[in-house]
């Protein structure tokens, strides 16, 4: 089954309008920090816009199908594997970081939050934080915060369309005003801020810090991955692909297709599918899809044979 996904937005203070402008998404909320396209979260739930469950929410078509629409790799799991953004940074987000999933579990009642980030575009000299330039201590790191230091000690990295950035759980993160992302991550919406550069919310108070719970959870050393895809981009008749990550939560991978490309969603996982350029079709189940900028797709597991043609790219995740 195929389901085409409503994006679930979010205004929060720091966005911008490249949801609007640059993907023709129609909200009226400004700015438009967010798009949730794939989600099963609470906090903001896709609309199916298609077919049989066409004004029901993805988590609602999901539990009329049961376990085997997620697939075989998601036997046993608590709830809906993963949660799918496009993010348009307008300016600095917060110095933040999302906690393990057991402390996530016992504290927040929800997964922990590994994500990834895909740079889809960026202003020149854009930059983000990730991780520290050096290891320091808990008490070292109490103290930077206390005196507003621990931005000389955080690792800032220069970033350019097509970087891949892996987010591990206990990483300390900030995405940089200018950068337009994709990012992949567990089903979590829990966040602890470090630094918010003193901004206020909408009620005009300082937004929430949770030094304390930051403190629990972050690991006060340099990132152990490099700021590219794992994998080398690979050249098939038609399309090339390139494995961004692979791990126990998610496999992602790019697609850049010239003509076509032939896919298969079996029984293990269902397949999401997020176009972020160009445009084509999707044929699977023997109906086709009209494919453009932004759209984002589910295929269940065991759906079978797709096939996509035409001038696009794509990113596609399994688990």
């Amino acid at each position: 089954m195929v389901f085409r996904l409503q994006p679930a937005f979010k205004d929060y203070l720091w966005g911008g309008t490249r949801l609007k402008t640059d993907f023709g998404f129609e909200t009226d909320l400004d700015p438009v920090a967010e798009g949730w396209m794939l989600s099963c979260h609470k906090d903001g739930q896709n609309v199916i816009c298609n077919g049989d469950f066409r004004g029901k929410t993805l988590g609602e078509a999901l539990s009329a199908l049961g376990e085997a629409a997620l697939g075989t790799h998601c036997r046993g799991r608590h709830e809906f594997p993963i949660l799918i953004k496009l993010i348009d940074a307008k300016q600095n987000l917060s110095v933040q970081v999302h906690p393990d999933d057991a402390y996530a579990r016992r504290v927040e009642g929800e997964p922990g939050k590994t994500e990834c980030w895909y740079i889809l575009d960026c202003t020149d000299g854009a930059e983000l934080i990730y991780g520290f330039q050096k290891s320091i201590d808990r008490a070292e790191f109490r103290r930077r915060i206390a005196d507003n230091t621990f931005l000389e000690v955080v690792n800032h990295v220069k970033v350019h369309k097509g970087d891949f950035f892996f987010i591990e759980a206990g990483t300390l993160h900030a995405i940089g005003g200018g950068i337009l992302l994709a990012e992949i991550q567990q089903n979590s919406n829990t966040t602890y801020r470090v630094y918010d550069y003193g901004r206020v919310g909408a009620d005009g108070k300082p937004r929430a810090l949770h030094t304390e719970k930051a403190l629990d959870v972050t690991v006060t050393t340099p990132p152990a991955r490099a700021g590219r895809p794992e994998g080398e981009k690979e050249q098939f008749d038609g399309y090339t692909r390139q494995l961004l990550t692979a791990c126990d939560l998610f496999t992602v991978r790019e697609f850049e297709v010239t003509r076509a490309y032939e896919g298969l969603a079996n029984e293990t996982s269902f397949v999401s599918l997020l176009i972020t350029e160009g445009e084509g079709r999707l044929q699977a189940e023997n109906e086709d899809f009209d494919l453009k900028k932004g759209d984002s797709l589910l295929l269940t597991a065991n759906s079978g044979a797709f096939r996509v043609c035409g001038q696009l790219k794509l990113i596609e995740t399994r688990v």
